[in-house]
């Protein structure tokens, strides 16, 4: 991450000498904003429908929250009673050619690292396409679907959805409050009275919001698939390496574990070369599953990726099957 980048991610979450120069582009931002939503509100552009339910996991803020591992926590609950669900994404970072219909073994970048991470963890159809409409329309081909969830998509007004879920990370909030570029977010804090979950990831949540929990999960050899356990690496010397939005949930997380290592952050959706990694070869290497998917065919013989168990509170899985049963929800 350049120094540009990281003095705004700095601003956007504690106030610096930048933010008061940016806040004239948010008001612009802004403004284009409620001019496209108005537009879709009075019909002038068309909103697409669809026969089956589509499901939105999303956010206001630029950056990590957690959706990816919510959306795959939800789409086993859709499988475990009885649901076909397909998954649909932007693909952050593909190459294409649109749509990519991804399997474990397509190209990373022709599909990007999440939608990859997510054909591995699911036994459904995912198809990327930076218009979700038309990633929607690619996916019901592929089968018997009868609900489908976005991996974003919140902004993308043109698809119809019968549910909106929007995810608040826990510690940085929603963080100066502003707009693009002065701040983090997307669309107004106010978007979030019209959403039907907001789902407060790590802290507290409200009395209106859902809770989600993650922890580690199972620890996996990105070779062989070996299985491991976190106990095991504590008296060795470790590096950690991660190219995620917000790697401090998952250092802290190994930190309580008792480990000791070394950190090393690029930027999210990096996408590694041998070059960039041929020094840790040798070492021990721990990653999470995202990071992984981008690493299998020059992965060391010590390196391995670290899972994550999702648990949610609240009315969000509820909402999840009433919407996929096809009722009504608030």
């Amino acid at each position: 991450m350049g120094a540009v980048a990281k003095l705004l991610l700095r601003s956007w979450y504690a106030p610096t000498w930048v933010t008061p120069l940016l806040i004239p582009v948010s008001f612009l931002y802004r403004a284009f904003m409620a001019v496209r939503r108005l537009l879709y509100q009075s019909g002038v552009f068309r909103v697409q429908e669809f026969d089956v339910p589509i499901i939105v996991v999303g956010n206001l803020t630029v950056g990590g929250t957690g959706k990816t591992p919510l959306l795959i926590h939800l789409s086993k609950e859709l499988v475990a009673h009885g649901f076909k669900p397909g998954v649909v994404s932007r693909g952050y970072g593909a190459k294409g050619p649109y749509p990519v219909r991804v399997t474990p073994n397509t190209e990373v970048l022709h599909s990007g690292d999440e939608p990859l991470l997510i054909a591995r963890s699911l036994d459904v159809p995912v198809v990327v396409d930076p218009d979700r409409v038309n990633a929607v329309k690619e996916v019901l081909k592929t089968g018997s679907i009868d609900i489908v969830l976005s991996d974003d998509g919140l902004q993308h007004t043109r698809l119809g959805r019968q549910l909106e879920i929007v995810i608040i990370d826990g510690k940085r909030g929603l963080g100066n409050g502003l707009l693009l570029p002065a701040g983090p977010l997307r669309e107004s804090p106010k978007r979030l009275n019209s959403v039907n979950v907001v789902v407060r990831h790590g802290g507290v949540p409200k009395s209106s919001e859902s809770s989600m929990e993650t922890s580690l999960g199972a620890v996996v050899n990105i070779n062989d698939g070996r299985e491991s356990t976190l106990v095991s690496f504590v008296e060795k010397e470790c590096v950690v390496l991660t190219a995620i939005a917000n790697p401090d949930l998952f250092f802290q997380q190994l930190s309580d574990e008792g480990l000791q290592f070394e950190r090393v952050k690029y930027s999210d959706h990096h996408y590694f070369s041998f070059e960039d990694l041929q020094r840790y070869q040798n070492k021990t290497v721990l990653m999470t599953e995202k990071d992984a998917v981008k690493c299998q065919n020059f992965a060391g013989p010590d390196w391995w990726q670290v899972g994550q168990e999702v648990r949610t509170g609240g009315q969000v899985v509820e909402l999840v099957l009433q919407a996929a049963r096809g009722g009504s929800v608030a």
